[in-house]
């Protein structure tokens, strides 16, 4: 007799709709609300910390990157090196004026270095604790043409090429705990007395002036017969002209001996940092993967557990009608909602983190367009994954066992 291979009826390839799925699940998760809850905290923690990586590296690069457009681009700085037979170059006295007629450029300044000479609050101080306080002569147009402002008093003017006076770095100014410039405050150089008259703010494109004193040119060459040569010259170019007038830089300066001079575009050092926190931004996703990672194996583990304990109900709705189909969707569906759930919430953990560090950091608040839906789909795509093998679990029990269980 030969036996007949029953068809499979109509209804065993039927699906729930949308909604009575999502009823369904969000049935099953309301019956173990403790559980559920805690499985989704796992999920959350993990979307929370990678939403907070995302949000705290964009919020740090874009107060970086609005840094760098408020101060420009355009700043390069002529500095001796060595020449092609490794001698150690100089810039001539002319450099300044040759740099400043070249076409493109806007502004120029100059800083002298005034060598064995350091800044003391009093004679009294021994000479060896100089605190890294340099002195640099140079012009009255040097906050301007580098960016910055004062932050106490004024800069070198008129005044500062007939009498002793000195404007102090912002780093300068924190190591002599000094905090105001009324005119009232003198520091000792070089066995002379100069009055404080303006204290800078920092300097974003170049920190190395921050732990400087400036002196007016007249004083230096007065006082310690010295420097006839620049140390480095700051060039603001033509914000599209700026390579170009970088090519140019070392002949103009230096026409005789070119290769000894080096350009750079302190704007560059700013732009690498804001690439490496983007970089160190995926290492940080990394480890917020790895607690994703672990709240999935939690829910995962969570509907396993589930389905044992379900196995009369899943045995009551097979009786009753329900296909495997019916029974492996409404488990995967559970799964997917909680994780999506902890999705949403790990994306107002993340929101709440960055937004407490952009107020703490005085920086703008920054949440990527991408991570509002990355977030819940990504703990959604998870939920579905990690449910995939328990939904599989709940359709292969039979009815009869499921009952008797």
């Amino acid at each position: 007799m030969t036996a007949v291979a029953s068809e499979p009826r109509r209804d065993d390839h039927a699906r729930l709709p949308p909604h009575e799925l999502l009823g369904v699940a969000l049935q099953g998760l309301a019956t173990r609300k403790l559980r559920a809850a805690l499985s989704a905290l796992g999920i959350a923690i993990g979307i929370g910390a990678m939403v907070a990586v995302v949000g705290v590296s964009s919020s740090a690069q874009a107060n970086l990157l609005s840094e760098i457009d408020q101060l420009g681009t355009n700043l390069l700085t002529v500095a001796p090196s060595q020449d092609a037979l490794g001698n150690n170059a100089s810039l001539p006295n002319t450099a300044l004026a040759m740099i400043a007629g070249m076409r493109n450029v806007s502004s120029a300044a100059a800083v002298y270095q005034v060598s064995n000479v350091n800044v003391y609050r009093s004679a009294l101080i021994p000479s060896e604790q100089t605190g890294g306080i340099g002195v640099d002569a140079t012009s009255d147009n040097l906050p301007a043409v580098v960016g910055t402002s004062l932050a106490s008093g004024h800069f070198l003017g008129s005044v500062a090429s007939r009498y002793p006076e000195v404007v102090l770095g912002a780093g300068a100014a924190q190591n002599l705990d000094f905090h105001q410039a009324d005119g009232n405050v003198m520091v000792y150089i070089g066995g002379h007395l100069f009055t404080v008259v303006g204290i800078l703010k920092p300097v974003a494109l170049d920190s190395t002036l921050d732990g400087q004193a400036f002196i007016s040119l007249p004083i230096a060459e007065k006082y310690f017969r010295e420097p006839d040569t620049p140390s480095e010259i700051y060039v603001r170019s033509g914000q599209n002209a700026v390579n170009g007038v970088a090519n140019l830089l070392p002949a103009t300066a230096n026409p005789q001996d070119p290769s000894g001079l080096s350009v750079n575009r302190p704007s560059n050092v700013l732009e690498a940092r804001a690439a490496a926190k983007g970089q160190f931004t995926t290492l940080l996703l990394g480890l917020g993967a790895v607690a994703l990672l672990v709240g999935a194996i939690g829910i995962a583990n969570i509907m396993v557990i589930s389905v044992l304990e379900r196995r009369g109900e899943i045995g009551l709705r097979r009786a009753l009608g329900a296909t495997r189909g019916h029974i492996s969707a409404q488990f995967l569906a559970e799964s997917a909602l909680l994780a999506a759930i902890g999705g949403v919430a790990g994306l107002a953990l993340g929101a709440g983190a960055t937004d407490v560090y952009a107020v703490t950091k005085h920086e703008p608040f920054v949440i990527p367009s991408y991570a509002l839906i990355a977030a819940p789909a990504c703990g959604f795509v998870i939920g579905a994954l990690a449910g995939l093998y328990p939904a599989m679990k709940a359709a292969r029990l039979s009815p009869t066992e499921a009952l008797r269980a």
